[in-house]
């Protein structure tokens, strides 16, 4: 999805002993009738294991007749993860995929050699106004997978893992934590959980992996001597273990796995470990080589000019 601010977020860096890296704090952009939040990439932090992307789309009502309308655009070499707090929209790509995206839901486009989608809301429930809050991640895929088949999984809430402590819930979307795993198919060691936890509790951080990272959405969280109570990103020291306190009824997600096998190269919706690879996927898109998406195959979004 082209949900995409051209300013990149700052970094923070925290000099402190309470295991806490950087923080990243969000720019918002309103893209037609929705807020953006871009957190990653930042300027002195592209990734987080994997996750190469992270939009935020800020909560939003829509009046009847108002909606999400995200025209067809390609992308090569990543995963695209989808996971709704609010509303709900439709979900086609070439390869002939049409799936109703809702929250709670796991929606994983694997882009491989190349795909191209559109989110767009229903015309019913345009009719009747909605909202829409949710995020997405870009993972990239290792450089033995960048050039697989597409494809595109839909996982239903009640197929991912939910577990209970003293004061929290947690739904492991994506990965392994906390003994549960995620029944989407992943090409490298991540995790992705959603958090919902009462002031007064205490959340342990996912200690099987090297990069880690907690975005706020609300509520306040602090972990020693920082204290955090608005949306912004907060990426962890490695090899510490992090104990989060909860202060304020909170959400949160929390995101991370093993760094990426090399640098990636980033242009508009292509991501890729060549930048020859991303000039042909230029060239490809502004050719008309890509495939279409059957229903939605009379707009499509235009190569940039830069």
């Amino acid at each position: 999805m082209s949900w995409m601010p051209t300013v990149e977020p700052a970094c923070d860096s925290i000099s402190s002993e309470d295991g806490i890296e950087m923080v990243i704090q969000p720019r918002a952009r309103d893209l037609g009738g929705f807020a953006v939040a871009r957190i990653l990439p930042a300027i002195g932090r592209k990734t987080v294991g994997p996750f190469i992307f992270f939009d935020h789309m800020s909560p939003r009502k829509f009046l009847p007749g108002e909606g999400m309308d995200v025209r067809p655009h390609p992308h090569i070499a990543l995963a695209t993860v989808t996971y709704l707090f609010e509303g709900e929209f439709i979900h086609r790509d070439s390869l002939g995929s049409e799936e109703v995206v809702r929250p709670g839901d796991i929606n994983w486009m694997t882009a491989g050699r190349g795909i191209v989608h559109s989110e767009r809301t229903d015309p019913e429930q345009r009719r009747r106004g909605g909202s829409a809050h949710g995020i997405q991640l870009w993972v990239a895929l290792p450089k033995a997978f960048e050039e697989i088949e597409p494809a595109f999984h839909h996982h239903d809430q009640s197929e991912l893992p939910r577990l209970e402590g003293p004061g929290f819930i947690a739904r492991v979307l994506i990965g392994e934590a906390y003994g549960h795993r995620s029944p989407v198919r992943t090409y490298s060691p991540m995790f992705y959980i959603d958090v919902e936890a009462q002031g007064g509790s205490r959340v342990h951080l996912p200690n099987d992996y090297e990069e880690r990272a907690l975005y706020l959405l609300s509520g306040t969280v602090s972990h020693g001597h920082q204290i955090f109570d608005r949306p912004q990103m907060i990426i962890f020291k490695k090899n510490r273990s992090i104990e989060l306190r909860i202060d304020a009824d909170a959400r949160f997600v929390l995101l991370g796995g093993a760094p990426l096998d090399g640098p990636r190269f980033i242009w508009w919706n292509f991501i890729s470990s060549s930048n020859e690879r991303i000039e042909q996927a230029k060239r490809d898109w502004k050719e008309g080589r890509f495939a279409t998406i059957p229903g939605d195959d009379l707009e499509f979004i235009p190569l940039p000019e830069s």
